[in-house]
């Protein structure tokens, strides 16, 4: 039987994989750093603070596979003097530690959920993504998910652990926080929004969709030592995605149109260039590796999972 350990099992990601496991009738164990409620089911595992020290040894204890979710991800107020090696303490280093206790345990496999920003931050010259293209991380997050993923291959040559690297872009669902939630609430307000003249396309993935892959990956024979990018069936532009939001909402969408050119002005005179970019640059993903060698398909399209977070919005805001 399939033994899963799933660091982060508290997170927006974690829940949904967790639930979605228990469903396939897999055993189930969740690593948090502190001790918190976690879905019924779910064994519970406390290891603390994660960097190059944590002891996972009761967590990995009679587990096979293990899905790596936790991570210290983007921080909207920085405050540490030198983000970078925050980034890097957490995710490559306590990673690192992860991944040689779990070998040392007898761990088969690992599954590595990190990020697409390890391709960069934007597709301009009309290509998508792939697996095979030279990673160029931008910012000290993905600077560190490249650097984990490297430091995983090296600990795969030496001890044999199968890892297999899954690189999502954005994820929505029930749960979701960031700038996903605040754009939803915009809408659900009625706020004008002046991105009617953007045009650009954007791969997402919705968290069903993206645990149905990382469970794929966890047991099919043939996604060890890969790396693979997901996304839902289809791209979609921010006029779009607000008027799907809009649509679920039963609420107009109100956008006005204002020059792309002008945004990025104000991005660069308020020390926002990087989220008005991803406002307006698109992000594409190509994901027909995972497609074609696992034989995965989404199973949520774009406008299900939207209205499955409009509908958990709703219930809770």
């Amino acid at each position: 039987m399939t033994s899963i350990l799933v660091t982060g099992a508290n997170g927006f990601v974690g829940r949904a994989l967790c639930l979605d496991a228990l469903r396939r009738g897999l055993r189930v164990r969740g690593a948090t750093r502190t001790a918190c409620e976690l879905p019924d089911g779910v064994e519970r595992a406390v290891v603390g603070a994660i960097d190059g020290e944590t002891d996972w040894g009761d967590a990995l204890r009679g587990i096979n596979t293990v899905i790596h979710l936790a991570a210290r991800v983007h921080v909207m107020k920085e405050a540490a003097a030198d983000p970078l090696a925050e980034f890097l303490r957490v995710n490559l280093h306590g990673t690192e530690r992860l991944a040689r206790q779990a070998a040392s345990a007898g761990v088969k496999r690992l599954v590595y959920v990190s990020s697409i920003k390890v391709n960069g931050e934007r597709t301009g010259d009309g290509r998508p993504f792939a697996e095979t293209d030279t990673p160029v991380p931008q910012d000290a997050y993905g600077i560190s998910k490249w650097q984990a993923e490297q430091a995983l291959h090296r600990i795969a040559r030496e001890t044999g652990l199968e890892v297999v690297i899954v690189r999502p872009p954005l994820v929505y669902g029930p749960g979701v926080k960031g700038n996903f939630i605040r754009l939803l609430a915009a809408v659900d307000k009625g706020v004008p929004l002046p991105f009617a003249s953007i045009d650009n396309r954007r791969s997402l993935v919705y968290v069903g969709n993206l645990a149905d892959a990382l469970l794929l990956c966890a047991i099919h024979p043939a996604a060890a030592g890969k790396t693979y990018l997901v996304r839902d069936g289809e791209d979609v532009s921010v006029p779009g995605l607000i008027r799907e939001l809009a649509a679920g909402l039963g609420k107009p969408a109100r956008m006005f149109f204002f020059p792309v050119w002008l945004l990025r002005t104000f991005g660069s005179l308020t020390g926002l260039r990087a989220p008005v970019g991803r406002i307006v640059d698109s992000l594409r993903i190509d994901d027909t590796l995972i497609r074609k060698e696992l034989d995965w398909q989404p199973a949520f399209t774009l406008r299900q999972g939207v209205q499955a977070t409009v509908a958990w919005y709703r219930d809770r805001y």
